[in-house]
This record gives structure tokens, C-alpha cells and sequence, in this order.
């Protein structure tokens, strides 16, 4: 169980469908709100942050414009309430850095 406010690493492997809809759900609602065409395409980095519920911090990769790129997002979710909230959707750089992102995931 993740202290209270603290941030804590996600095991995207034993997690990967649950980490993946929420990927999904914060390009979907990125594309809604920016009309925007962005194509979800994986989940580089995940942590979890206990805030009244649990406000995930992804890093992912998707298209945009046929070019691979990389986001930092935050969608806070309220179980109890079923609620899910895109709270931040930021471009952090291209894809092709995502590669020694993805090595570093994998051995932890």
C-alpha cells in the first residue's frame, strides 16, 4: 500500500490492462478536449499517488501526425465515486527516447 501523498513506482506488467485504460481514457479525453487526433500506443512509465483517491502519473507514448512523441499525464481516479479525471496532458519529447525509458521499466 502506497504512504499517503507519496509516490510509488506501478509494476506496468502485472498491471498492464488497468494501466492501459487509463492511458487510453486520458488520450481519449485529451483528443475530446483539444480536437485532437492522438493514437494511443503504450504506457513507458507509471506511478501511483495516494490523494483522496489515486492520482496516477503515466508517461506515454502515442502518434501524433505519423511521429511517435511522448506525454506526461495525470488522470485522478475516485473508485467509490467511479470517477476518472484527466488533471494534466503535457508532450515531453519524441518517441525515440522512449527506448531506454522502456529498458529501465522492465528491470524493476
Amino acid at each position: 500500500m502506497a504512504t499517503v501523498g507519496g509516490l510509488r513506482d506501478v509494476d506496468t506488467n502485472q498491471n498492464s490492462i488497468k494501466i492501459d485504460q487509463l492511458a487510453r481514457f486520458a488520450v481519449d479525453d485529451h483528443n475530446k478536449k483539444e480536437n485532437a487526433l492522438l493514437e494511443f500506443v503504450r504506457v513507458v512509465k507509471a506511478k501511483e499517488q495516494v490523494v483522496a483517491g489515486t492520482l496516477y502519473h503515466l508517461t506515454l507514448e502515442a502518434i501524433d501526425a505519423g511521429k511517435k512523441e511522448l506525454y506526461d499525464v495525470k488522470v485522478w481516479v475516485k473508485p467509490w465515486l467511479n470517477h476518472k479525471e484527466l488533471q494534466e496532458f503535457k508532450h515531453v519529447g519524441d518517441g525515440e527516447s522512449a527506448g531506454t525509458a522502456s529498458a529501465d521499466v522492465a528491470t524493476k
